[in-house]
């Protein structure tokens, strides 16, 4: 599987080198959709990674389709690739159609939002709002989560069904508002998979954002020891200075924290979604973000800003998704009513893991 997944990297690898740029960058920024590299993403396969090969998907387990998003977060792409491998796993794990090849996305990503849906004539009427949906005005379907009388549904919500309030996390990504009061028919909606509930999809998603800051931080930091050992001040390279050194090396510490944090997490998505393991994952990847991003900027100084560098690109997007699907706040209250509950006999075993 070492194989795959490494042949997997250096196809994803390619495309990203190859079909971002400083040019389709600030297009995205500017409200465009980069239909080209999108038509390449979901030519190589990409986007069903995580659709069992039943339902025409790529069947791949969640470290190795976790590796191919590092690579896009990586390359700062502009295109809702964690969030349709999320909601057609979604679609696909309750039997619904999914899609193919398009983009798509997954409501709701907040906590406290919610839909309701509910019989109705020719079909199912859902009803709601949400908050920073990532992509909806650029989506073909979302992926809904929604409650109704006999229990938690799954609903395939087509683009044109609801209304967007157009927002942007940092980063210059879509994260809309949207309202919704809409029939759809039988064959949209489906009975959640036993287990299935909004904290599940809370939990997927900081999965997946684990995984993207893991990827991004590794890029922020091949950037920064290049500049570091280019960079002349004084008569000698700015990365001889004891003073650089030393944060290089707090940086090179919290990225690799980082991404032991996201193969933790990606482990976990097909382990059965401990909250325990996910939490711990997402905060400490959270943590990583923010102390790494500042070091990053600090040894760059104001050439890390500018348009035309790849810096910003990356720590923008470090900046919003450490707080996207739980910040370290929010897993680290989870983690602590987890260890908590355990009681003093559990705790340990909660720790290590042990059955």
């Amino acid at each position: 599987m070492d194989e795959v997944r490494d042949e997997l990297v250096r196809t994803a690898e390619r495309l990203f080198a190859g079909g971002v740029n400083p040019a389709v960058l600030r297009e995205a920024e500017a409200g465009g959709w980069p239909e080209l590299l999108w038509q390449a993403v979901a030519a190589a396969g990409l986007t069903a990674a995580l659709v069992p090969e039943e339902a025409g998907g790529a069947g791949l387990t969640a470290p190795d389709a976790m590796s191919l998003v590092r690579v896009a977060a990586a390359h700062a792409a502009p295109v809702p690739l964690a969030e349709t491998m999320l909601a057609g796993w979604l679609l696909a794990r309750a039997g619904l159609k999914v899609p193919e090849g398009r983009p798509l996305g997954i409501a709701p990503v907040r906590p406290h939002d919610r839909f309701e849906i509910a019989a109705a004539s020719g079909g199912f009427r859902l009803t709601g709002t949400a908050s920073r949906i990532p992509w909806a005005r650029s989506v073909t379907a979302l992926a809904v989560l929604a409650d109704g009388a006999d229990g938690v549904h799954v609903a395939r919500l087509p683009a044109g069904s609801f209304a967007i309030a157009p927002a942007r996390n940092v980063a210059g990504e879509p994260r809309d508002g949207i309202a919704v009061d809409a029939v759809l028919p039988a064959d949209a909606v489906a009975r959640a998979p036993l287990g299935l509930d909004a904290g599940s999809v809370q939990a997927v998603g900081a999965v997946v954002r684990t995984n993207q800051i893991a990827g991004a931080l590794e890029r922020a930091l091949a950037l920064t020891v290049g500049y570091a050992r280019t960079r002349i001040q004084f008569g000698q390279p700015i990365g001889k200075f004891q003073a650089i050194q030393h944060n290089l090396a707090v940086f090179a510490g919290h990225a690799a924290a980082a991404m032991a944090a996201a193969e933790m997490a990606a482990e976990a998505f097909d382990a059965g979604l401990d909250p325990v393991i996910v939490g711990a994952a997402k905060a400490r990847a959270g943590e990583a973000a923010s102390v790494a991003a500042g070091f990053a900027h600090q040894i760059h100084g104001a050439i890390g800003f500018t348009e035309e560098f790849g810096l910003h690109p990356l720590t923008r997007r470090l900046w919003s998704w450490r707080d996207e699907f739980g910040n370290e706040a929010f897993w680290h209250a989870r983690v602590g009513k987890a260890a908590f509950a355990a009681g003093a006999d559990g705790l340990w075993p909660m720790i290590t893991l042990a059955s």
